[in-house]
């Protein structure tokens, strides 16, 4: 992710802030990125400097005109007329994640030896929202080569209960 997009989504997020469209921005924002990678060739064609700005941006607003909040149209807008639409992933990333500071939202990766059932996932976003004072969503994964248990990764920690890290941890206690 760029300086760039990281700049355009900050601009964005303040926006949105003052206008109380926070989430609804974001859903904007991911509407018109999925609409234009499922278009083949739309971002060329907005991309294009071989097409005029006005030309490429009526494009844009012909095929995503009746995009709300208003701001979201605009600002998908700037990015054609600066040559920056190939940025817009990444000022959805970057969005995004201001996004889920705003509202405390983390995604915790989960990877286990097996599949979780529904209890446990819930338990385990209960557990993780009290520890980190935070709303908890889960990305599971089933990792084989962890024998048991699981490791978490959550908001730039790991929290590893894994059967294989408790044994490395034994043997290293063995070792000494």
């Amino acid at each position: 992710m760029t300086d760039m997009s990281k700049s355009y989504a900050d601009a964005l997020f303040s926006l949105a802030l003052e206008t109380n469209t926070v989430f609804e921005t974001l859903m904007a924002l991911k509407a018109m990125r999925d609409g234009l990678y499922a278009t083949e060739g739309a971002l060329d064609l907005l991309a294009s400097p071989s097409i005029p700005k006005d030309e490429r941006c009526a494009v844009l607003e012909k095929a995503f005109g009746d995009v709300q909040p208003e701001h979201v149209m605009s600002f998908v807008g700037v990015l054609v007329q600066h040559g920056h639409i190939r940025e817009l992933d990444d000022c959805l990333t970057a969005y995004t994640e201001l996004h889920d500071e705003h509202s405390r939202l983390s995604t915790a990766y989960v990877s286990s030896a097996v599949e979780l059932t529904a209890g446990e996932k819930e338990k385990l976003i209960e557990k993780l929202s009290r520890k980190l004072q935070r709303t908890i969503h889960l990305e599971c994964t089933v990792d084989p080569s962890l024998l048991g248990g699981l490791v978490v990764h959550v908001d730039g920690k790991v929290i590893d209960g894994s059967l294989k890290h408790k044994l490395q941890e034994i043997k290293e206690v063995m070792n000494r």
